[in-house]
């Protein structure tokens, strides 16, 4: 009789205790305590989805798309002008929101009609946005908004039907969720960071 063989009986013939089956539930449990262990703090502080609702954010996105919101890279930069970001609702924490920056901390806004005009320390005579992504803006009352410290003004590319910094007013930093990271639905849509512009602007040319 082979060694191993030998092995196999003397395990056989000593063995007092059975060994039990693990319950299949143990195993279905164990293994939702993991991916609820792995999960919640990945979409809690690094990614989360969301659905885009209604038009605000027409022809740049629509609603029924699905985003991948990242959360941490304001961790370590503030929101530039440009970016698509998604906050908390201020009148409503409840709900969240999709807009644009188009004012960052230590900027003064003022809109005329259909006009956008940054003045900043960078830009003291101001500077007019350059705004492809937008398709219509109607003529709007004048407005003016200095922001301070973790303040930003948002608008909706739709201009003409859109919630935003114009009717509710700044945007707390600390209300902003994350920057639109990736797009996956529809699939012919897939986007990196989409809707993302470099704005540029037309330096206001002063009248002596």
């Amino acid at each position: 009789m082979s060694v191993f063989s030998k092995k196999e009986s003397s395990a056989d013939t000593n063995s007092d205790t059975p060994i039990k089956e693990e319950h299949p539930l143990t195993e279905i449990v164990r293994f939702s305590i993991i991916a609820i262990l792995i999960v919640i703090p990945i979409r809690v502080f690094i990614a989360q989805p969301f659905i885009v609702s209604g038009a605000s954010m027409d022809n740049t996105f629509h609603s029924g798309e699905y985003l991948i919101v990242d959360q941490v890279s304001y961790y370590f930069n503030h929101p530039s002008r440009g970016e698509v970001v998604i906050f908390r609702y201020p009148k409503d924490p409840s709900k969240f929101f999709i807009k644009r920056v188009i004012g960052v901390p230590g900027d003064t806004v003022n809109i005329s009609d259909t006009t956008v005009t940054i003045t900043n320390e960078e830009y003291p005579d101001g500077f007019v946005l350059d705004e492809p992504y937008i398709k219509s803006m109607r003529n709007n009352p004048t407005t003016t908004e200095t922001l301070g410290e973790r303040e930003y003004f948002v608008m909706g590319d739709n201009r003409d039907n859109s919630s935003d910094s114009r009717s509710w007013g700044v945007l707390q930093e600390e209300r902003i969720i994350g920057r639109a990271f990736l797009r996956l639905f529809p699939p012919s849509e897939l986007m990196y960071l989409p809707g993302a512009e470099q704005i540029e602007g037309v330096v206001v040319e002063v009248k002596e």
